[in-house]
């Protein structure tokens, strides 16, 4: 682990602390140009005691502007200090947990796996257009049924189109026929390149792409083709339950990915993460973004520092080997609740290296759902499935009484 090192409370105060010493403090010198400033003092109190003891609550108060893309090179020098956290939190995700190679990738922290979803579309379209002169109508979004509504936003956004693999109904899993089939109909359309999305555990289903027979459908009709891997919901788990993944940056085909801090993570909402290779990122320059120092080339543009220093606070204070007994905890409480399901014949989806379970909703009444708040595949139409999410708060004393009643 190049970045990842578990740090003490004391230690994480200081990095932080002095990371806003070399961000702009307002109060100490009269800045005139930026439309921004601490937070309101009339609501938040900046100068309360315990906010040197509370280093997130104080980013917030600061209230830096991460406007960009940091990993870029040239970003607004009013809030260099946080910055070069962001940027240091960006290069522990690429490397150290998805196996990139050293000071290889871009990134940032995005307002969630959408907005990190959308960003990859946008420079892959924007990609195929100008490297190979491409048209609308060339380009289309694939993947599974089972993908993340994001795709449909956009597709829509991008004046794309997105082309759904059927999966199987009982185990999620895509095949190859499926896949080819799906080709098929969008080169019909005349599409000519692609933009391939693999699921690292889906939202609905905890389901895995197998990225090896869509990259072979890609290889046997020698298609144009670019990768992006969704981990909105793995990317902090499936790298540490399987070890044997190949949804990372060590697959020379995955040219980007997306994950979620405020989901496994539970990091404050609004910490998406979108990684891309080095390169990719000059596809979605905005030029015109003169008055910003380094420019822009992210779909959100001004974004809270504070988030950025969030997640990095949290891994920071597992460490490698904390995270990873944390996910492990989560797979012991996961494989309890499948064993008890199995005795009771319900049948389930269950993707081996998930913390998710999908029960048939024929196994379940409206009370038990209810009761529990469990989440359907639709709020519109019949239901086939509901979920589980065994999260940090669902222990075995919280499921036992659920298995109970079933």
């Amino acid at each position: 682990m190049k970045y990842w090192k578990k740090l003490g409370e004391k230690e994480l105060r200081k990095r932080v602390a002095d990371a806003l010493d070399k961000n702009i403090d307002y109060r100490d010198k009269t800045i005139l140009g930026v439309p921004a400033s601490h937070l309101d003092e009339k609501v938040f109190y900046g100068n309360t005691a315990f906010l040197k003891d509370a280093p997130f609550l104080s980013t917030m108060i600061h209230n830096p502007n991460h406007i960009g893309c940091h990993t870029l090179g040239e970003s607004e020098s009013f809030f260099a200090g946080t910055q070069a956290i962001e940027k240091e939190l960006i290069a522990l995700i690429a490397e150290d947990i998805l196996k990139g190679d050293a000071d290889s990738h871009d990134g940032y922290v995005a307002s969630g796996g959408t907005e990190a979803n959308i960003q990859a579309i946008w420079i892959y379209r924007n990609y195929f257009i100008k490297e190979y002169g491409a048209c609308l109508d060339d380009i289309c979004i694939i993947g599974s049924e089972d993908c993340h509504y994001s795709m449909h936003k956009a597709a829509n956004l991008m004046n794309i189109k997105f082309h759904e693999a059927k999966v199987d109904h009982l185990t999620r899993s895509l095949s190859k026929e499926s896949f080819e089939n799906s080709i098929e109909s969008a080169q019909v359309e005349g599409v000519k390149h692609f933009i391939c999305i693999a699921n690292m555990m889906t939202t609905m289903f905890g389901s895995v792409d197998d990225i090896d027979i869509m990259t072979k459908v890609f290889s046997e009709r020698e298609l144009s083709y670019k990768v992006h891997v969704d981990g909105a919901y793995g990317g902090f788990v499936y790298p540490f339950s399987c070890k044997e993944s190949k949804l990372d940056f060590s697959n020379p085909v995955v040219s980007s990915i997306t994950l979620d801090a405020h989901k496994m993570v539970q990091a404050p909402f609004g910490t998406g993460i979108f990684l891309a290779k080095k390169g990719l990122m000059k596809y979605v320059y905005t030029d015109e973004a003169q008055y910003v120092q380094g420019l822009d080339a992210t779909l959100i543009g001004s974004r809270s520092g504070a988030n950025a220093i969030a997640v990095w606070m949290i891994l920071m204070s597992y460490g490698p080997n904390g995270w990873y007994e944390k996910i492990h905890i989560l797979q012991y409480r996961t494989d309890w609740l499948c064993s008890q399901l199995e005795l009771k014949g319900i049948t389930y989806f269950r993707q081996p290296y998930s913390n998710q379970v999908a029960i048939e909703q024929k196994f379940l009444n409206k009370e038990t759902v209810e009761k529990y708040g469990l989440v359907p595949d639709t709020h519109s139409g019949d239901v086939h499935w509901y979920k589980i999410v065994v999260m940090e708060h669902v222990t075995v004393d919280v499921l036992a009484p659920f298995v109970e009643e079933l």
